[in-house]
């Protein structure tokens, strides 16, 4: 958002400087990322003038700047001549929208550039140089240079995109004060037009037609001003629209009243139908576009750009405005699916003040007429002003609370007075009702942050925090899930929220949520897993000669099935070798046991079971397991399926581990210090025949359950046998709480015994 100093001067009266303007609105909040005065073109004599040795229309000038030095410029004007006061634009400075620059034209140095009263905005003259009076003063500003400011502007405070807002704040904030603006009130007046809304994204459409213009430049201060900013005045009638769009952030748009057939109708577009934007600019737009229309067909696309048809020319007799609340939601969908933001778009989008439609009608009306003439012969309304209807309960009370500081209550009442909110008082309680260009106010607390940043954080007196708080447990477990598996060796990833659907639908059966204007043609979904992105690194590493790879994420997934649609998951990739090579130790390839492991780590000792059913797509079939407690899978895990590999291109093998909601993985526990124990462990080792389908995971369970003094159960050895048996052999071991005599092992040892053989149909193996 850009203005100027005089501008802002219009509606406050201060004594501050541009720079501590800048300092007061940097600290209530308006961001001021700069404050500049442009460089003007500046009044030179000619005092030679040569032809070109390398064109037979351009000459070769020597100018006097007023700075003792003459100064070299390449003109092509044809009443370039010797004595010539003109305007000199020198390099930096900036004309129709371009800056100025040293350069050579047909071989020969041009230190600037010596322009016309059309370039310069004074009139419509291009035929030549503009010729000033003889007695200029040579060095002086041809123009009025103005102040500029130049702001970042939040998505939630779109009455920052108004002068008048900015200076209301300002105001406020005892920088000055407000002076309010005499606006002309709207008043229908009967006539040949009329407007019709045939759709309920529009609120209000208010029509003016003026009668009998003669089309002329602007007034130097609406010129001025808007150059200033950085838009080039075209004539009163389109000046006036951009103008009242800054003066009020009430985008508006004239029509050519000669060119419009009929109604001016408020619609949705038919699907398909086709629009020139007044840029030349061919769309096709969809039935979720609203348009302008008439009997002819479209005049503009509502609320982002006009239309080449119905647009004013300098030959323009008759004007219809147009000043209109739009729905913010369907003017932001279409400025984004026909990939044009404009500053209508920029601020209907946000949303603007919905009372103003027919006052900035009227301005720029008055503008209009007062620099081409006219009359107006039409004032037509269709549909009602959108009138806002929030109000806020709020106690004084609440600032403390919020903030640990006190506020007296008259200081909060005439700070949001003077912000332009209505209070209603009603003992401790107050009916707070915004300004209506606020449409960012909906909760008390929006109303503690204005009465903060306008009475200065600086005077808040400092107050010790009557508790240190708490941190929140899904933050604390996410970190702790985090910390655990780094120290296991394996990176965090952070890949992008949209997915390719291709590859969604690939690696599982899960429904999509495809993205209706997506960023990119690969990127079209709302990812319902990280799988995708995982693997999508791994290709991109392996390609680099990176295949050894030990990679999370941690992040959201949606699901439409869910309540609020989305929620955390947790998936682990490792694939290539297992380690780099070293002469001391051999690798291997990763396998499903390394990310099993990864899994179980997390458990916390908790006892859980494994699942081989009803594995994924993105999972081979036999080399896959979950893991269960109850009814609850908690995690999957399994290599990815070679058919799919070979799909993305990833030639190393890869293993995987998803956690679809890390909810379900168990808190960590709080450590506590355990004094070990004073007395030595001990081993025991046991084989067993079992059937070959039997998981090892149930043999080492029924040893654990044994005892309680089995404290750790590890398979060490197994072997196919004969007739579907087949062998496994493991170690226990025991931590004795206190002495144990043989007699004490050989009960272990034979409780070992009865638990596996009855719970794993098993029997010792003799030797």
């Amino acid at each position: 958002m850009k203005w100027t100093y005089d501008w802002l001067q219009d509606y406050l009266d201060t004594d501050l400087t541009p720079e501590q303007i800048s300092d007061e609105l940097t600290r209530i909040g308006l961001e001021v990322e700069d404050v500049f005065a442009p460089i003007a073109p500046i009044a030179a004599r000619i005092v030679e003038c040569k032809p070109h040795e390398n064109s037979d229309h351009l000459h070769v000038l020597m100018v006097d700047d007023g700075t003792g030095a003459l100064r070299q410029v390449v003109c092509g004007a044809p009443n370039a001549r010797v004595g010539l006061i003109s305007a000199l634009a020198v390099p930096g400075c900036v004309i129709d929208g371009h800056e100025i620059i040293s350069g050579k034209l047909r071989g020969v140095l041009s230190d600037g550039m010596m322009c016309s009263g059309k370039e310069l905005g004074i009139n419509d003259d291009h035929s030549g140089i503009i010729e000033l009076p003889d007695d200029t003063k040579i060095g002086t500003p041809v123009l009025n240079v103005k102040t500029v400011f130049d702001a970042g502007i939040t998505p939630n405070r779109p009455d920052y995109l108004s002068v008048r807002g900015i200076a209301r704040d300002l105001s406020a904030s005892n920088a000055g004060k407000y002076i309010t603006p005499r606006d002309t009130e709207f008043k229908p007046v009967a006539g040949n037009r009329r407007a019709v809304i045939k759709t309920d994204k529009c609120a209000t459409y208010k029509l003016i037609e003026i009668s009998g213009v003669k089309i002329a430049p602007s007034s130097d201060k609406i010129a001025s001003r808007l150059r200033a900013i950085g838009i080039n005045p075209k004539n009163a009638a389109i000046d006036a629209t951009n103008y009242v769009c800054y003066d009020m952030a009430q985008p508006m748009h004239c029509f050519d009243a000669d060119q419009i057939h009929g109604d001016i109708v408020v619609r949705m577009a038919k699907s398909g139908e086709k629009f020139t934007d007044l840029f030349g600019g061919e769309h096709e737009l969809t039935d979720a576009d609203m348009v302008i229309a008439d009997d002819m067909g479209i005049l503009a696309l509502a609320g982002v750009i006009g239309g080449a048809r119905g647009s004013t020319t300098d030959d323009t007799k008759n004007i219809i405005l147009e000043s209109a609340y739009f729905d913010p939601v369907s003017v932001r969908k279409s400025a984004k699916r026909i990939g044009m933001s404009t500053d209508a778009s920029y601020r209907y989008e946000r949303g603007i003040d919905p009372t103003i439609t027919g006052a900035a009608a009227m301005m720029a009306a008055n503008i209009i007429m007062d620099a081409c003439g006219g009359k107006i012969t039409t004032a037509y309304v269709a549909g009602n002003d959108k009138t806002p209807n929030v109000q806020i309960k709020y106690n004084p009370n609440i600032f403390a609370q919020k903030t640990g500081a006190d506020m007296d209550e008259k200081i909060q009442r005439d700070i949001l007075e003077k912000l332009g909110y209505t209070l209603e008082i009603r003992g401790d309680e107050w009916l707070v009702t915004p300004p209506s260009r606020r449409v960012d106010v909906q909760i008390p607390e929006t109303i503690v942050a204005d009465l903060l940043r306008i009475y200065g954080y600086e005077k808040l007196a400092l107050s010790a925090t009557h508790t240190i708080g708490d941190v929140d447990k899904k933050y604390n477990h996410e970190l702790y899930l985090k910390r655990h598996l780094a120290s296991r060796g394996l990176n965090e990833c952070c890949s992008y929220a949209f997915g390719n659907s291709v590859v969604e639908q690939l690696l599982s059966d899960k429904p999509i949520v495809k993205i209706a204007n997506p960023i990119t043609t690969d990127m079209d979904t709302a990812r319902n897993g990280l799988l995708g992105g995982l693997l999508e690194t791994v290709s991109n590493n392996e390609k680099r000669g990176f295949a050894d790879l030990n990679l999370f994420e941690l992040g959201t997934v949606f699901d439409s099935d869910m309540p609020g649609g989305q929620h955390t998951s947790l998936c682990i990739v490792r694939t290539g070798r297992n380690g780099p090579k070293h002469w001391q130790s051999r690798t291997r390839d990763v396998d499903v046991y390394d990310v099993k492991s990864d899994i179980v780590s997390m458990l916390n000792g908790q006892k859980y079971t494994i699942s081989t059913d009803d594995a994924p797509r993105w999972a081979h079939p036999y080399r896959y397991g979950k893991i269960v407690q109850g009814k609850r899978t908690l995690a999957e895990f399994g290599e990815l399926h070679p058919s799919i590999a070979k799909k993305l291109r990833i030639k190393t093998n890869v293993v995987i581990a998803i956690v679809d909601d890390i909810n379900n993985m168990p808190q960590q526990r709080v450590g506590k210090n355990i004094t070990p124990s004073e007395f030595q462990p001990i081993t025991r080792d046991f084989a067993f025949i079992v059937d070959m389908d039997m998981p090892a995971e149930k043999l080492t369970g029924a040893a654990l359950a044994a005892d309680v003094r089995i404290t750790d159960v590890v398979v060490f050895d197994a072997f196919d046998l004969s007739d579907g048996k087949k062998s496994i052999a493991f170690t226990i071991t025991i931590q004795p709480r206190e002495n144990m005599s043989d007699t004490d092992l050989l009960k272990i040892q034979d409780a070992v015994i009865k638990s596996v053989e009855k719970k794993c149909n098993a029997q010792i193996r003799d030797k």
